[in-house]
């Protein structure tokens, strides 16, 4: 098989999910990288801590020798088979380190004095983080976006995926926006949602195109915060106001935060600590709210949500926790989303339930592509 060239084409890497293998240490990958990464360092965290004091204590000759003295051996030949391994899966793929410099190319060389020739990312992660801000910073602000907004517990996620090219914002930070909308697995780091959030936004510039749909979002989606420019911009964007009956709403609702999170921490937990986490869950998102909601008011909420928890237990019973769910809508969040909507810029293009604005949005698309 003939070689592949090393590359500084970054756009069709991420446009194609081309498999990265990212050979920095551990506690590097975990602080960010790339949706279609995997971490096959060359040193582990202690290796690279102890050579970066000898780089800084003696210089980059001894850093390097000491590197050597420490990945030799078996440990050299167990790091040079999760190589292999990568590469017989991921044959097309590419390697990295953080500047494209020492380490992806020894990684490099010793692969190749194993048999095997496989391309590196010139510039490595730097280059590619730096490709992927500035790509993101050049597509918000001439951006065509569509924000779709809508109160509390109207299923936007659900309309949302049915739109001919939406971005999923709540996806790319698995977070579901509100105090409630913590999932069983953890948040990405915020490098990690700022670079799924540049790759899922040149796909849909690059892709697809024509308008972009948003789901209408605050700052921040649980802990990861949206750019500041992309915020600002869609507070300037057109709208469209997905609309749901108060049961419709009471029902979504039930069925995403109750039902589906007990099953999620159940499948995850085991159904006994499940049980204990997904309850600890509930009230403690309530609890996020206390002060917002007044020590009167939660006491209420907490009341009808612990005795819901108990014919759940008991009895298998959700519908109960439509008289905490109820209240919580009509007297918190429809009050805080009414005075959101009345601060909006944008032009409302369309009301209507899923079905009047997937149809709407879908129209539209085939009108921008004529």
């Amino acid at each position: 098989m003939a070689s592949r060239p090393d590359t500084d084409n970054y756009l069709p890497l991420f446009l194609n999910d081309t498999p990265l293998m990212d050979v920095r240490a551990p506690v590097e990958f975990a602080k960010g990288s790339f949706p279609c990464a995997q971490n096959a360092p060359l040193m582990n965290d202690e290796e690279r801590h102890r050579v970066g004091i000898c780089y800084k204590e003696k210089g980059q000759d001894e850093a390097i020798r000491l590197g050597h003295h420490l990945v030799s051996g078996d440990i050299q030949a167990q790091r040079i088979e999760a190589w292999k391994r990568f590469i017989a899966n991921h044959p097309e793929g590419y390697l990295f380190c953080f500047r494209g410099g020492l380490r992806s190319r020894l990684t490099q060389q010793w692969i190749k004095d194993a048999g095997i020739d496989y391309p590196l990312i010139k510039g490595g992660y730097k280059a590619l983080r730096r490709f992927l801000i500035d790509s993101l910073n050049n597509l918000i602000e001439p951006g065509d976006f569509r924000i779709l907004s809508g109160r509390t517990g109207t299923g936007k996620t659900r309309v949302l995926q049915q739109l001919p090219n939406p971005v999923d914002l709540e996806g790319l930070a698995n977070h579901r926006g509100s105090s409630f909308g913590r999932q069983v697995t953890p948040q990405p780091s915020q490098i990690d949602f700022e670079n799924r959030l540049a790759v899922a936004m040149l796909k849909a510039h690059h892709l697809t195109g024509g308008s972009i749909y948003l789901e209408d979002e605050s700052r921040l989606v649980g802990r990861c915060a949206l750019p500041d420019a992309l915020k600002e911009r869609m507070a300037r964007a057109p709208l469209l106001i997905l609309e749901q009956s108060l049961e419709e709403r009471i029902r979504i609702i039930r069925e995403d935060y109750v039902e589906g999170m007990c099953a999620d921490y159940m499948n995850r937990d085991g159904e006994e600590a499940g049980w204990l986490n997904f309850r600890d869950y509930l009230l403690g998102a309530l609890e996020r709210i206390s002060k917002r909601l007044g020590g009167e008011r939660h006491s209420q909420l907490r009341g009808l949500m612990e005795q819901a928890l108990q014919q759940q237990e008991n009895r298998g019973d959700v519908y109960s926790h439509d008289a905490w769910i109820q209240p919580l809508l009509q007297n918190y969040y429809d009050p805080m989303y009414d005075y959101q909507l009345s601060q909006k810029q944008g032009q409302i293009l369309i009301r209507g339930g899923a079905d009047t604005v997937i149809a709407w949005a879908s129209d539209d698309s085939s009108t921008q592509v004529m």
